[in-house]
């Protein structure tokens, strides 16, 4: 059986806020779940919870580039808009982790791979990635690990 709790839990959402008439956070709820639908479509798969934290990671990681590039063109309205969408989505994934909780996994990771050198980070980011998804920017623990390994 699939564990569908976060999709469940962004459907219940949908309804809250249809019933609050919150048309932004109903927008935003309803582009998560067409992003679900057209992966459960294209795939022929359900999604998981697994599967959602990811795509909710990947969806917050595109609104954070277009932030970038609507504010160095100079439409902040359109950059309010991302960062509300980015807050909507951000409101399902589980708590970041903290500074000293990524150094711990990635110190685990580290001796659990045996790496020793820059060559081994593929072996340390396969087992931290399933761990960090949608708790921490992947980009970033990639760096700490790259620094970590030098």
């Amino acid at each position: 059986m699939v564990d569908n709790q976060l999709k469940a839990t962004i459907t219940e959402a949908m309804k809250v806020a249809m019933k609050a008439k919150d048309k932004e956070r109903l927008s935003a709820i309803r582009l998560i779940l067409a992003d679900f639908k057209r992966i459960e479509v294209d795939e022929r798969i359900e999604v998981d919870d697994a599967r959602g934290l990811a795509v909710l990671d990947k969806m917050c990681k595109q609104r954070r580039d277009s932030i970038k590039q609507y504010t160095d063109a100079g439409r902040q309205e359109l950059a309010d808009k991302e960062q509300a969408e980015i807050d909507v989505i951000q409101s399902f994934l589980p708590q970041p982790l903290t500074d000293t909780e990524l150094d711990t996994l990635i110190d685990q990771a580290v001796a659990e791979s045996g790496a020793d050198s820059i060559k081994g980070m593929g072996q340390v980011m396969a087992i931290l990635k399933p761990q960090i998804q949608g708790r921490a920017d992947v980009g970033q623990v990639s760096q700490r690990v790259k620094a970590r390994l030098q």
